[in-house]
């Protein structure tokens, strides 16, 4: 029993509803039991003040107490309120008795008959005229309700029980109808959840109608579901990739080694150079790999240096100069105006550096330029940007440009576009070193990169 978040909901908020319906019924029929009697008893005191005002006007006037005109508002007061006089003179003689009404009515079967314990209360008032006391009135009157008031009350009190109930019955319906809304959100998720378990990488959650808290939740597991199915179409992608790479060096090696073997192929000095080359390119894509895994280690440790920016991108212009010159294409070197110094790990920056030049002059054709230049941003950072004339990149390509495995144009082939892991070295040692890339680019015109590199080491 209450084992799920709903039966929990639901029991928790019947209890706080029924403590609540009881509690303000009790204080309603506390309160008006109370103030009903507040009212009986003010309304009998003005009937007893009435008949005191009129047993004084009388005397005044006749001198005496005459019975017909008062006897007439005590038999009244009798009949209808069972409320009952004795009127005494100064000389305590009784001179009016109503209460002998109840004994003829009971025998008449007009009232119930008196039960044993029925408990009855008087209250006597002095009478005076001109300060002259001339007599006494006592009031007689039950303890309890009479019949009327007591039915009246039981009536009011149906009413209440019957508002109970039926409150209770909405809180009820309402309870099982909210609980329902408020988990129905964490079903869904639990479904989803169930459902990705099961690698069902397309699921989502639908976010209309769901609470704020609900819906927050719903919309992490959605980009977590997200996440997963890019992973899994790059993993996917990196598959057939590394079988693609590795397929034609080793397809090319077995058909060389077999001709060898079969004698169809005279070992010579050029067809085991072909070999050897196959076989580097398997190398050096076995390299590539190993040089991600170790750019991604989260332990990766770095040994910072103070480093001048000019003369980084002067000994990189150096570097590649024989390169760009083989290819037909100009690199161009913006010195800056003055040192800019930093912090960084000088062969994890030349990696970072190469592998960006490399991209850029891979892609940019025989005639064009890239530009190698510095930048500064107030006291902060020191930014290498490269600039290329190559054919570009699309806008939908560049959030997917550093994610591992990664090619917008699945047309490359490993002679151009390779298997997508250099630039993702490029972001993983540049998080390493607190760095911030910019990528901008048109298609057709070219692309700019900026590598921003913080001058003083984070704490």
């Amino acid at each position: 029993m209450l084992q799920t978040l709903r039966s929990r909901i639901l029991f928790y908020f019947l209890i706080v509803s029924l403590i609540g319906i009881l509690s303000l019924s009790i204080f309603i029929q506390y309160g008006f039991n109370s103030s009903f009697k507040s009212y009986l008893d003010h309304n009998r005191e003005k009937k007893i003040e009435r008949v005191i005002g009129e047993v004084q006007k009388d005397y005044k006037q006749n001198g005496l107490f005459s019975s017909d005109p008062i006897y007439g508002i005590l038999h009244e007061y009798a009949m209808s309120d069972q409320l009952y006089f004795q009127l005494f003179d100064q000389m305590d003689h009784l001179q009016m008795d109503s209460s002998r009404i109840r004994g003829m009515m009971n025998s008449l079967g007009l009232t119930e008959p008196v039960t044993k314990g029925e408990q009855w209360l008087s209250k006597t008032y002095i009478l005076k005229v001109d300060n002259i006391v001339i007599g006494k009135l006592t009031a007689i009157y039950p303890e309890g309700l009479i019949d009327d008031e007591y039915t009246f009350l039981q009536t009011i009190q149906l009413y209440i029980y019957a508002s109970v109930c039926l409150t209770i019955v909405l809180a009820v319906i309402f309870s099982l109808i909210f609980s329902k809304k408020l988990t129905s959100g964490l079903k869904k998720l639990s479904f989803a959840t169930k459902e990705l378990r099961q690698h069902n990488l397309n699921i989502r959650i639908p976010l209309s109608g769901l609470p704020t808290e609900v819906k927050e939740l719903a919309i992490s597991f959605n980009k977590l579901a997200e996440s997963l199915a890019k992973e899994e179409m790059l993993r996917k992608q990196f598959t057939g990739d590394l079988a693609h790479e590795l397929r034609t060096p080793l397809a090319t090696l077995r058909s060389q080694i077999e001709a060898f073997q079969d004698e169809i192929w005279e070992p010579t000095p050029q067809r085991l150079q072909q070999c050897h080359e196959e076989l580097m390119r398997l190398v050096r894509f076995v390299n590539e790999m190993e040089k991600l895994l170790a750019a991604e280690n989260p332990q990766i440790r770095l040994e910072k240096v103070d480093l001048e920016a000019g003369g980084v991108v002067t000994a990189l212009w150096e570097m590649f100069i024989p390169l760009c010159k083989q290819k037909g294409v100009d690199l161009l070197l913006r010195e800056p105006l003055q040192e800019e110094w930093f912090k960084a790990d000088k062969d994890r920056l030349m990696q970072v550096l190469t592998n960006v030049l490399n991209n850029a002059l891979k892609y940019t054709p025989e005639g064009k330029s890239v530009t190698l230049s510095v930048l500064s941003e107030e006291d902060d950072y020191v930014g290498f940007m490269i600039e290329d004339e190559g054919p570009g990149i699309s806008e939908d390509d560049i959030p997917h440009i550093f994610e591992r495995f990664y090619r917008g144009d699945k047309s490359r082939d490993r002679k151009t576009g390779g298997v997508g892991i250099g630039l993702s070295i490029v972001k993983a040692l540049m998080d390493a070193h607190n760095g911030v890339i910019k990528v901008k680019s048109k298609l057709n015109k070219g692309t700019s990169m900026i590598l921003w590199f913080p001058k003083e080491e984070s704490i």
